[in-house]
């Protein structure tokens, strides 16, 4: 009799199968469409291929494509597919790595003679569908024998191959060979899983070209990538595609250009921002908002220098653990000066700069200080990574038994202020690294502590386990811009190191001197990476509150052009910031140049709105309102701007 073995399903029943038989084969006794429609398996908690042999009282769970653990396999599937068409048409291809990716994957080249460009795109998409028609397989195979495999590819000429098994040689390397009829036509280095067949490949698309040093290196080769996406659905591609296309309008760099917002110039150096008259206006009124709703929240509000001895980075840790992201100025003869590349350890010098009493805590100390990090030249983008740029910064020190309250009220605090812009978010909840400091203990507590904070509220979160930081656990907001994407934005770490390292202490109610629990915090992460943001989320479109420009006024002829200038007098009167367009233009195209800024409202001036004391109004998103009475439309709009929003007259158009 053949021996039998018992598999545990997903909703607590057994299964007796066959020994050695596979992932497949149950997927098969469970029924036919679920083994037509299985794309991997989920063993015991790991992910595999559908051609894993199962054990006695393995726990088993079937993928399908309607599991989202399955899309990141169709994506590393796809570009072993890619990587191969790309050899198919250029035979002295050679192949680096090709990860997924958020959103999709790539696939790294060395392509002698030959650079690509959009224009090699469809070919090799072509031939990505001969080799998805072709339902080559997928076969894992364990590399027991590493100078075998090492002479073949060598033999290929593949040598980013070769580096990367003599690197994992000792971490039971597997290679993947795609397979025609049995026949093995390709091979790569890789740990899968991967799809039973290339025939699962049903929507994919090849997105751009770009330049990239081999591991990321500039001292090393620059290699040749191609980024991709794949979907499950054809519609689920169009919908990306779409979206990728609405990112494209939308921009920051295109429509700083466009709207006069920022540059960033080769005479000061990359990933450093001139921010131009219109975006300092919306920063200024970001910055006013975040002073006002620190002071409302019990903040103190500091400055501190850009540049500090060294022998602070070293009390703080950050020559050991940040050193090759710090600037290193030499101001003195034989002494070290570092450009700050963040802002706590000028706090705790602050808080250490008068005895505290529990009666004082908790301390809540704020500043919008700008750090500088050195990034390289080949990560930076707009607004987004950039090497200076300013953290909305707190840090409050606090006892053990305050801090859940304090993450109650940051969180508020962010929520309210991502409500005022218009942004959802989502929250990720990181736990204690390996490496981490301190007391186990105070890690156990702290972690209960976010994560009762968090269920407190009700707020869903994903738990990223041992993603914390070394000197504490953390909380990370990702915001969701208007088409769906995610920022980086806000965070609350706690922090059990930089205490200790500038012995910082209380007098508790007992006399005993006791040490803080420290809270980092930033609401918007960075001015400019949210301002980046906030640029692509409105499409350039800002609120009136924060538009650069509110309103324009556009008189028909130059015989309106003494009412129109009362209006602006009126309107300038009032802080709003207006603009009289009294060129001798069309007044159609002073109202098109008006739409072209994104400007809120449009006040067009003519015979009858003179003799009405009225304005004939256009809305940035309504088109043609109607006549409205001069005071009453400077009223409503006032009340729009200080109630950013909330009520005035965006409201009224809207209802």
């Amino acid at each position: 009799m053949t021996e039998e073995i018992q598999i545990k399903l997903p909703d607590g029943s057994t299964k007796e199968i066959q020994a050695g038989s596979t992932a497949e084969d149950l997927a098969g006794s469970i029924s036919e469409g679920l083994k037509r429609n299985a794309v991997s398996v989920e063993i015991n908690g790991s992910i595999k291929d559908l051609s894993t042999k199962l054990h006695n009282n393995d726990t088993v769970r079937i993928l399908t494509s309607k599991d989202p653990e399955t899309l990141e396999i169709l994506r590393h599937s796809t570009a072993h597919v890619m990587a191969q068409a790309v050899q198919r048409l250029f035979p002295d291809a050679k192949i680096a790595i090709g990860p997924t990716i958020e959103n999709g994957f790539y696939y790294d080249f060395d392509i002698p003679d030959h650079s690509l460009s959009s224009d090699d795109l469809p070919k090799i998409e072509e031939e990505m569908n001969r080799i998805i028609q072709e339902k080559q397989t997928f076969e894992r195979r364990e590399i027991k024998n590493v100078q075998e495999v090492l002479t073949d590819f060598r033999e290929k000429g593949e040598v980013y191959k070769i580096e990367l098994l003599m690197e994992y040689a000792q971490q039971n390397p597997t290679l993947y060979m795609c397979k025609k009829d049995g026949q093995e036509i390709w091979n790569d280095f890789c740990r899968g899983p991967h799809v039973p067949h290339s025939g699962f490949i049903k929507a994919f698309k090849l997105l751009s070209t770009a330049g990239a040093y081999w591991r990321g290196d500039e001292n090393n080769k620059m290699l040749q990538r191609i980024y991709a996406t794949a979907f499950w659905t054809k519609e689920d591609l169009k919908n990306y595609l779409h979206m990728l296309e609405e990112a494209e309008k939308r921009d920051h760099r295109k429509l700083s250009n466009r709207l006069d917002l920022f540059s960033i110039n080769d005479k000061v150096g990359p990933g450093l921002v001139l921010w131009h008259p219109n975006m300092a206006l919306i920063r200024e009124e970001i910055e006013n908002y975040w002073r006002q709703e620190h002071r409302k929240r019990g903040y103190l509000i500091v400055n501190t220098p850009h540049i500090a001895k060294k022998q602070l980075w070293d009390i703080s840790g950050h020559t050991e653990f940040y050193d090759d992201n710090m600037y290193y100025l030499n101001v003195e003869e034989d002494k070290d000066y570092v450009l700050k590349p963040m802002n706590c350890p000028f706090h705790m010098l602050i808080y250490n700069s008068k005895r505290h009493s529990y009666r004082d805590l908790p301390i809540r100390m704020a500043e919008l200080g700008t750090v500088y990090r050195k990034e390289r030249s080949g990560t930076l983008h707009g607004l987004s990574r950039v090497r200076g740029f300013t953290q909305d910064d707190a840090h409050i020190f606090c006892t053990s038994d305050q801090f859940v309250q304090e993450i109650h009220n940051i969180i508020e605090f962010v929520d309210d202020t991502l409500k005022l812009f218009d942004m959802t978010y989502e929250v990720e909840l990181s736990t204690r690294p390996d490496d981490f400091v301190g007391e186990l203990e105070n890690w156990n507590h702290a972690e209960a502590g976010l994560k009762d904070a968090l269920d407190q509220k009700n707020i869903e979160y994903e738990l990223n386990e041992g993603d914390g930081a070394f000197y504490g656990p953390k909380i990370d907001f990702k915001i969701k811009d208007a088409i769906g994407r995610t920022w980086q934005a806000a965070t609350i770490q706690l922090d059990f190191n930089l205490p200790i390292r500038f012995n910082l202490k209380y007098t508790d109610k007992d006399g005993s001197l006791q040490t803080p629990v420290i809270l980092h915090r930033v609401i918007f992460g960075s001015l400019e990476r949210f301002t980046g943001a906030l640029i692509e989320h409105y499409a350039g479109a800002f609120p009136a509150w924060l538009s650069p420009i509110q309103a324009m006024i556009v008189p028909i002829s130059d015989k309106h052009l003494d009412f129109a200038d009362s209006v602006h007098r009126k309107m300038k009167e009032q802080g709003i910031r207006v603009e009289l367009d009294d060129r001798s233009e069309s007044m159609n195209y002073k109202i098109r140049e008006a739409q072209n800024m994104k400007i809120p409202y449009m006040l067009v001036i003519g015979d009858k709105e003179i003799e009405a004391n009225s304005i004939a109004l256009r809305a940035r998103a309504k088109g043609h309102v109607g006549m409205v009475n001069v005071d009453e439309f400077i009223c409503s709009l006032v009340k729009e701007i200080e109630t950013k929003g909330k009520q005035g007259l965006s409201t009224e158009i809207s209802a």
